[in-house]
């Protein structure tokens, strides 16, 4: 098993590069499958780890899949097997997959019951699911947990709807709330609904299939309930987060770098904060054009004090970007600060960036001042291992700006998120082997 990325650092690398289908909308959208029984068609799907489980884990609840392409799949929810859902395999499958925990709305709402094991997951603090469960409860769901067996049982014979205040604006507590909601009596209103892109479009395409729900891209959300669904097509948004990781890469290792087909108007200010680190950009139809640049001078506020990025809910700016930021900002001219609010221990793979020679200040777990190298000295190779999806790429953008040999392992962790991410580097000619 080749579980190691070998890069050469330092080269300008120079082409175009198609970003993946958005895997946080995936993970919505293949779960919404289950939600009727006649034939749903989704496009772009990207072809990455936590994907390719969810659909196999529908695949072995008894939905016909039938994978056309690596991006294109029929899914077909006739017939469920509910024995499958007290085995052995389901605990082992849905237990490894955070992204399972989506599953539970579109049974509860469809099929009146459904049981779950504890999820997995990335290790970025305490990523509670209780905005999920707590919005099942008001919607009327029972929860049972058995320690013996680590499934809860749940039963939502009898979805009514109702006003639920989210204690979080969480992007998969609201999208499950809102799966489970289409299709309970009455109507449900959701305040603090997260409002993310993906989360418009799971509304979007589950009105097409005949749902009822008003308010879309707002934080109030109200859903009328249906008696059914019906089928429909869909195709997922280019993944932003790989967009940003895209830009960073371009403005790291100075290279000119078109990212095509980016759906500009659905990344919100995500463009704009790496405007500010410096980073020139140009906006060609569809298609962000990054030149060769040696060197960004990151902002200041307008009274000339230090520029602080932090992360915050949609519209806000996305946290799954901040490594990316941070990275981006060691060769940066000037100085930021970098503030994760919204998970705890995201910013632990620091070290390894200090290891490499830049120059940070961690204040606290939630906190980093990066001091920029304006390009002056370069990052140096290392060996190191990745921690998480984001931190991973972080780290690879941070190898591939370096002079000499790095080494990471656990890749693994980054391919959870980035589909074939070395093949389309080398074709930009990044000097990236797998060990």
């Amino acid at each position: 098993m080749r579980n190691a990325f070998e890069i050469q650092g330092g080269k300008k690398l120079k082409g175009e590069i198609i970003p993946q289908g958005a895997k946080n909308e995936a993970l919505q959208i293949i779960s919404a499958v289950l939600l009727t029984g006649e034939k749903m068609t989704i496009n772009n799907i990207p072809d990455i780890q936590d994907v390719n489980k969810l659909i196999e884990l529908v695949g072995d609840m008894g939905v016909e899949v039938n994978r056309i392409s690596r991006s294109v799949c029929t899914f077909e929810a006739k017939e469920i097997d509910q024995d499958f859902f007290n085995s052995e395999a389901f605990k082992t499958k849905g237990g490894g997959l955070r992204g399972s925990i989506m599953i539970l709305g579109p049974l509860l709402a469809r099929f009146g019951k459904a049981s779950i094991p504890k999820p997995g997951g990335d290790k970025i603090g305490r990523r509670r699911l209780d905005t999920h469960f707590l919005g099942f409860e008001k919607l009327g769901a029972r929860f049972d947990y058995n320690p013996e067996t680590g499934f809860y049982n749940v039963d939502a014979s009898n979805l009514r709807g109702t006003y639920i205040l989210l204690d979080e604006a969480s992007v998969t507590g609201t999208a499950n709330i809102v799966m489970a909601a289409v299709l309970a009596k009455g109507t449900t209103t959701i305040y603090n609904a997260a409002c993310e892109p993906y989360l418009q479009q799971l509304c979007k395409m589950l009105n097409r299939m005949g749902a009822k729900i008003s308010g879309i891209a707002s934080n109030l959300l109200t859903i009328e309930g249906v008696e059914s669904l019906g089928g429909t097509e869909h195709t997922m948004l280019p993944d932003m987060i790989e967009i940003g990781s895209f830009i960073g890469l371009a403005a790291m290792t100075g290279s000119e770098i078109t990212i095509k087909d980016v759906k500009y108007k659905e990344l919100g200010m995500i463009p704009d904060v790496f405007k500010r680190l410096g980073i020139q950009m140009k906006l060609r139809g569809d298609d962000i054009y990054i030149p060769s640049q040696d060197h960004y001078e990151i902002d200041t506020f307008i009274d000339g004090s230090l520029l602080t990025v932090a992360d915050s809910p949609w519209p806000g700016f996305t946290p799954d970007l901040l490594s990316i930021v941070l990275v981006v900002a060691t060769q940066a001219k000037g100085s930021v600060l970098i503030h994760q609010k919204m998970f705890e221990s995201r910013l632990f793979f620091v070290d390894k960036l200090l290891d490499m020679g830049a120059n940070i200040i961690l204040c606290d777990p939630h906190r980093a001042t990066v001091i920029g190298l304006d390009k002056q000295i370069q990052l140096r190779g290392i060996s190191m291992t990745s921690p998480d999806i984001r931190a991973g790429v972080s780290l690879l953008i941070a190898a591939l700006s370096a002079q000499g040999k790095s080494t990471i392992y656990n890749i693994e962790q980054i391919e959870r998120g980035y589909q074939n991410i070395d093949t389309r580097l080398k074709a930009l000619g990044a000097d990236i082997t797998r060990i």
